[in-house]
């Protein structure tokens, strides 16, 4: 550390490293859940239990 930095107290370090922790597994269990509902739409699509993949381009969005 260098003259001139700021300090930053240990126990808001430890807040924010903790907060970090906590948004990596949110993030980890939403990736997981976009990647599941992927192959669930693939599967349905194969079943042809719906007609056509719902993120598919040209519809509009």
């Amino acid at each position: 550390m260098s003259a001139g930095e700021p300090v930053v107290p240990a126990s808001e370090l430890a807040a924010v490293r903790a907060e970090i922790s906590m948004l990596q597994r949110i993030l980890g269990k939403k990736t997981l859940e976009n990647e599941i509902l992927k192959v669930a739409v693939e599967y349905s699509v194969a079943k042809k239990w719906i007609a056509r993949s719902p993120l598919q381009s040209g519809d509009g969005q």
